[in-house]
């Protein structure tokens, strides 16, 4: 498919995907006129890449893990093989998610505790 089809198929701009391009997340075929020619694959691919980025991580980092992902919890080749930055990196990450999540959820508690103080219903 052309990089037309498959921006609208995924909802994101043509720019966006020659962007994933640039930051070689992405690597379409070329036609004879030049044009980029997608697999279906990249449908799954693009909204991987946009789950991975929606979570924090930079491109470089993607970059790093995407050739271990084949798709969730799939890991190819072996994790074996992952280097050990990587790995340190990638937990560094997940730690700061669950800051994040900790955090949101102790926001959450007290304002949904304000919000019931100060409802004239309490409910």
């Amino acid at each position: 498919m052309r990089i037309g089809e498959l921006s609208r198929r995924i909802g994101v701009p043509t720019r966006l995907l020659r962007y994933y391009e640039e930051q070689r997340l992405l690597d379409p075929d070329r036609t004879g006129n030049g044009y980029r020619s997608y697999p279906e694959s990249a449908v799954a691919r693009v909204r991987q890449l946009r789950g991975l980025l929606d979570s924090g991580l930079t491109t470089e980092m993607i970059r790093a893990i995407l050739p271990y992902l084949c798709g969730p919890g799939h890991l190819v080749p072996s994790p074996d093989t992952v280097p050990a930055e990587t790995v340190a990196r990638l937990q560094e990450h997940v730690d700061r998610i669950q800051a994040r999540i900790d955090c949101l959820a102790r926001n959450r508690d007290r304002l949904t505790a304000y919000l019931a103080a100060v409802r004239p219903d309490n409910g």
